[in-house]
């Protein structure tokens, strides 16, 4: 690597990491402030028994430390647009990359070396960003006891690394591909919204096979301990989903108890409903429910329990980290082949 080419690396090291120095900084300032926030309002709603809305103060509260918090969903595609897309692209629209190759460094080397700083550099940066999410937002999570759900799941735990590292990949191997500055970094942030959006809407509910589990109609409908819901509704005697129709303003037509429909309910239970055609009174709602009862209506949840929290993270984490090394693989086949 030529002594320009090496200080345009360095320069662009230092603002990157300044950058990033900045905002692991705000986010201690903030934490600590958190920590202090927190148990302030915690002895006031104790004594008050007031707690209820303890979640709310925390996370909007005058910081807006909840902004702050969802701010760090960027920081993997920073890194991968900022560090990884200039990585080869730069160097090919420079022509330096070939002055290397000319001295005895064979182009798998000059990659390998490269590749290797930038995604230590990645799995570093994004572990003590997620570290310093984690820590900071433990208090909301221990009162919520949500750290399952979307939102903060992926910005808590070890999937942020897992990100990171893709992100970095995919830079490369854009830069690799289109051997420009600008293109690579468009194609990478583009790319890392859209595999992530995939694997948030379509894959990652089914890494595990859900839990459902029924309730009687008279009952709670709430499974044990914190969880996140997929799904949830009534189910008939056989067993299959009840479709509640819905009119063109999106409120519920005709319905029963609790949003069933007259129509989906067993002949017995629409004749003590009146068809749907008469006003409910306290009397005819029981006798209805009862009747629902009766013949095996019941509503269910399907949910991914709480418990498999580190299972998720790990899967998910795999998976980015295994697309990461296809990308990888791609790079160092395009850089190889391609002729000087």
């Amino acid at each position: 690597m030529s002594w320009l080419t090496w200080r345009t690396y360095r320069a662009q090291a230092v603002a990157t990491g300044a950058v990033l120095a900045g905002f692991a900084a705000l986010l201690i300032i903030t934490g600590i402030q958190m920590a202090a926030q927190w148990h302030s309002a915690l002895v006031t709603c104790t004594a008050s028994h007031r707690c209820g809305n303890l979640s709310d103060t925390l996370f909007l509260g005058s910081h807006a430390v909840g902004f702050l918090v969802i701010m760090t969903l960027g920081v993997p595609a920073v890194l991968g647009m900022l560090c990884g897309a200039p990585l080869v692209a730069q160097e090919a629209e420079a022509g330096t990359s070939q002055f290397a190759w000319t001295q005895s460094i064979t182009r798998r080397r000059w990659l390998a070396v490269k590749a290797g700083w930038l995604l230590l550099a990645a799995v570093c940066v994004s572990g003590v960003v997620s570290g310093l999410v984690t820590w900071w937002s433990g208090p909301d999570n221990a009162l919520l006891a949500n750290a399952f759900a979307p939102g903060r799941f992926d910005i808590m735990g070890i999937v942020p690394v897992g990100y990171g590292v893709f992100a970095m990949a995919l830079g490369i191997t854009a830069g690799a591909l289109l051997r420009r500055t600008l293109p690579a970094v468009g194609v990478t942030l583009a790319s890392f919204i859209a595999v992530r959006f995939v694997v948030y809407i379509w894959a990652r509910s089914h890494f595990i096979t859900p839990v459902t589990a029924y309730f009687p109609l008279n009952g709670g409908v709430t499974p044990t301990g914190s969880y996140w819901q997929l799904a949830a509704g009534y189910v008939g005697a056989d067993g299959r989903p009840i479709s509640i129709p819905q009119s063109t303003n999106g409120q519920v037509l005709n319905t029963a108890i609790g949003g069933i429909p007259v129509t989906s309910l067993p002949a017995p239970c629409q004749a003590l409903a009146g068809g749907g055609n008469a006003p409910f009174t306290r009397a005819s709602q029981h006798a209805v429910l009862a009747c629902a009862q009766a013949h095996h209506v019941r509503a269910f949840v399907t949910y991914q329990p709480a418990s498999r929290y580190w299972a998720f993270q790990g899967i998910e984490t795999g998976i980015f980290v295994l697309l990461a090394a296809a990308l990888l693989a791609v790079a160092f086949a395009v850089i190889t082949r391609r002729d000087a």
